[in-house]
């Protein structure tokens, strides 16, 4: 007698756990049909509240055998028949999730290439600006060399032009020199000459 009551009394306790179902609320999404009631109450005498297509995600608060208590992502709250209730996640929700990713991937794939071109453009700007650079920096180091011919050859001629103008100077002064011993010369010759005459005329008288 008292295994029966044991038997009856775990019997009840699963049966109410099956009711009950679990306390803790979890998403769950309609499946089956395209849409289902939601209604004020567990049952179809209950006024309808929303009509729920397929694939929509809902919030249980209770789950019960027959009859679910659920709120809906805009927070609207209700009963459903729990058999067209699921915890797996739809297919063409899953596609449509599927669906959504790719386009982010291929819009981030999109970005990626624009900055990859970007990149690329600027690199090859940055290599025309670094052969210009190059380019100018020969020219910089010829122009400096040219510049350093053009000192030296400068201060050459310079110094042949100053050699010249001294030996011109020198030259004057050797002719002035030559001049003034050749006008001596004769100064003292036509002295010395018209000494003799002198003397002659002296000695005939």
């Amino acid at each position: 007698m008292r295994m029966k009551i044991m038997k009856f009394l775990a019997s009840i306790c699963l049966l109410a756990m099956v009711c009950t179902g679990p306390l803790s609320a979890k998403d769950i999404y309609v499946t089956g049909i395209t849409k289902i009631t939601m209604r004020t109450g567990p049952g179809t005498d209950h006024k309808i509240v929303a009509m729920l297509t397929s694939g929509s995600k809902l919030e249980t608060i209770e789950y019960q055998q027959d009859w679910s208590h659920v709120k809906t992502q805009d927070d609207k709250t209700g009963w459903v028949l729990s058999r067209f209730l699921t915890e797996k996640v739809p297919q063409t929700l899953l596609v449509k999730q599927l669906q959504a990713e790719n386009e982010r991937l291929v819009a981030v794939l999109e970005q990626t290439e624009e900055k990859k071109r970007a990149l690329a453009e600027k690199n090859a700007f940055l290599v025309d600006i670094e052969e210009k650079y190059k380019t100018l920096e020969q020219a910089s180091a010829d122009f400096l060399k040219l510049s350093d011919s053009y000192k030296a050859l400068s201060k050459e001629s310079q110094d042949q032009k100053d050699q010249i103008l001294t030996l011109e100077k020198n030259m004057n002064n050797e002719e002035k020199l030559w001049f003034l011993s050749g006008a001596g010369v004769f100064i003292v010759g036509l002295i010395i000459g018209l000494s003799t005459r002198k003397k002659k005329r002296s000695s005939l008288l």
